[in-house]
């Protein structure tokens, strides 16, 4: 077991990776000397040279269309795109190329690309640079969408990504790249947890609160709060938002009989959006109130000196529990 930061999670799963699978190339704007933005590459150009972690150009999609070139020949690129809201230049290259060559050749090509970035906000920057992206692509059929919110979860996590045969958008929440958690990196193949089974991390009888990324440690302070003044929530990561494990929440709704989703994107068709959808079809008979969905606002992200008041905290989630319960 080793104590370690979400970020630097990350970059001892590419780590292991890069050991493991000399296919294994990483590509991004400033990735190599710098080891990125966040500093999550740092150290590994050096350790494995520039053709493995290579610095590219300014040019998102340039990153993308070259990735998908290089999983056509056999590579496992690994890009990262700077800021979440950089990624919009890529677009094209990812949904009419990346997420539709394996259906497209019936089967016969696989693009095994990961696409790293970081998303959500909390960091007191602005709109480009804390995003929250996920339902857009979510949307993409031949796309994997996933997010850890654990130092545990983001370094088995990445790697599970790597060895994928489909492309995998994998979103790093921002804020919590400092976050320190235990990881333990001795664990066979089959003790991790499959990359798109969400996870129960604390029980209770009264709610469940689903949550994915950077909302999962606000639910789990949430929970601790509600239990102060008797309230028993479930707390379920999502972990994968496509595809979604939905017989995982709905085991947890037929419990508890109520659901609160929490998420840092705007709740107007977000992923909290289709997920209370998939548990009123599933769990109708067993709902005691209307799922309840906390998260930001359906306006442009906010300038940091009023970011605060636009990301969902402890209150917001609380009150939707509130409302949960008292129907």
């Amino acid at each position: 077991m080793e104590r370690m930061a979400l970020g630097k999670a990350i970059t001892a799963g590419l780590r292991a990776a890069m050991d493991r699978d000399p296919r294994v190339v990483l590509m991004g704007e400033d990735i190599g000397k710098l080891g990125g933005v966040f500093r999550v590459t740092d150290g590994l150009q050096k350790d494995f040279g520039e053709d493995r972690v290579i610095d590219t150009p300014l040019a998102e999609a340039g990153i993308v269309g070259t990735a998908t070139g290089m999983a056509l020949r056999g590579y496992r690129p690994v890009c990262e795109i700077q800021f979440n809201g950089f990624v919009y230049p890529a677009v094209n290259q990812i949904v009419t190329q990346l997420a539709k060559l394996r259906a497209r050749s019936r089967g016969r090509l696989s693009v095994p690309v990961v696409i790293r970035m970081p998303a959500g906000g909390g960091i007191g920057s602005v709109e480009h640079h804390s995003e929250s992206p996920e339902a857009l692509f979510a949307h993409v059929a031949g796309l994997r969408v996933v997010t850890p919110a654990s130092a545990h979860d983001a370094y088995w996590m990445v790697q599970q990504s790597i060895a994928s045969a489909d492309p995998v958008l994998f979103l790093e929440p921002e804020r919590r790249y400092w976050e320190k958690g235990d990881v333990d990196v001795d664990l066979a193949p089959g003790q991790v947890t499959p990359l798109h089974r969400a996870r129960v991390l604390r029980a209770g009888t009264d709610a469940t609160v689903v949550a994915y990324g950077p909302t999962v440690r606000l639910a789990l302070d949430a929970a601790a709060a509600a239990a102060e003044d008797g309230t028993q929530l479930e707390v379920v990561d999502l972990r994968s938002i496509s595809p979604m494990d939905v017989d995982t929440v709905a085991e947890s709704v037929q419990r508890t009989g109520r659901l609160v989703v929490v998420q840092e994107a705007p709740t107007f068709f977000g992923a909290g959006a289709e997920l209370a959808a998939r548990v009123q079809e599933r769990c109708f008979y067993s709902l005691e109130a209307p799922v309840q969905r906390v998260g930001g606002f359906h306006v442009p992200y906010p300038v940091a000196r009023v970011e605060e008041h636009y990301l969902p905290g402890i209150d917001r989630v609380l009150d939707a529990v509130d409302r949960a319960l008292a129907a």
